[in-house]
């Protein structure tokens, strides 16, 4: 196949690029120049049409993981660039696909978990999931909007509602890490909060078999099916790193080393319980389940 992969320099990205580079034809489109062996990349700004378009005409697939990283303060310049990012390279590749020849056989377009409600004790499922409110959730709206909006007949558009993606090579993991090693992998708030995760290998390996399986479409959750609570996490952690026992963070706490570092609590304090309902029907097998061995790889 030939495989279009934006922001193809990102933590996920360059995961995919890796993973499908090894069988398929690969195109990544960066806005910073950067080289992967044996993979073209063009230049693009997100939200014009350029030469990079032309590499859309012709491609099985498509798959748009562009969008400013939401590890930052939310003043009203980052969010603004927030909501750019995401809605304008949406929409100009739906554009580029409408005026293609031989358009991909399916878009898919990253979204996030985010989207649905606070919850301690509900699962949210693609079919019983709550959508949640505030900037995060409406930001995943607009997002899953500008993406729907394009009523394309012959491309599948599938969205990915995200959950937190651990791997070894960058994310989440590496703050983690540091907390763990210093003393600080303690319980953060309450430590009640679901955490919904899943491992990068099998972001890689869900797009393939969504990629795969025609019957999958609309927004999709991408996460384990076994999240677990904030203070399992971080207690799963500390074993890693043979840590037993850490200094908690309250809230306060966490509120002070966000303002430091320049970035939200949300990140950490919302409660994020979901499930894979329609990945888990359709017969996806992960092959990190469970959060000890994610860990224990990353």
């Amino acid at each position: 196949m030939k495989i279009i992969i934006t922001a193809a320099n990102g933590f996920m990205g360059e995961a995919l690029v890796n993973y499908f580079s090894k069988a398929h034809e690969v195109v990544a489109i960066v806005r910073k120049s950067m080289t992967f062996e044996n993979v073209k990349t063009c230049m693009w700004d997100g939200k014009n049409i350029g030469d990079w378009a032309t590499e859309i005409d012709g491609a099985d697939v498509l798959i748009n993981l562009a969008g400013k990283s939401v590890n930052c303060r939310y003043n009203e310049a980052n969010k603004a660039a927030i909501y750019a990012s995401r809605l304008e390279s949406t929409t100009i590749l739906g554009k580029a696909i409408e005026v293609c020849k031989n358009p991909p056989k399916i878009w898919i377009n990253a979204a996030s978990a985010t989207i649905y409600r606070h919850s301690l004790n509900d699962p949210m499922t693609e079919v019983t999931g709550e959508i949640g409110t505030g900037f995060s959730v409406d930001v995943c709206q607009k997002w899953e909007k500008s993406f729907f909006d394009f009523q394309l007949t012959n491309t599948r558009q599938v969205a990915l509602r995200t959950a937190i993606v651990l791997g070894k090579k960058g994310g989440v993991m590496t703050p983690f890490k540091r907390l763990t090693q210093l003393g600080f992998g303690g319980k953060m708030g309450d430590g009640h909060q679901q955490f919904s995760w899943i491992h990068i290998d099998d972001v890689c390996r869900s797009i393939e078999f969504i990629i795969e399986n025609e019957s999958l479409k609309g927004a999709l959750n991408v996460s384990s099916p076994n999240p677990v609570r904030n203070n399992v996490f971080m207690q799963a952690l500390r074993q890693r790193y043979n840590r037993f026992a850490a200094i908690p963070s309250p809230v306060w706490l966490l509120e002070l080393g966000a303002k430091l570092i320049k970035t939200e609590t949300e990140l950490i304090l919302k409660s994020r319980f979901v499930l894979p309902e329609k990945l888990e029907h359709a017969g996806f097998k992960w092959k990190f389940s469970k959060i000890e061995e994610a860990l224990e790889e990353c």
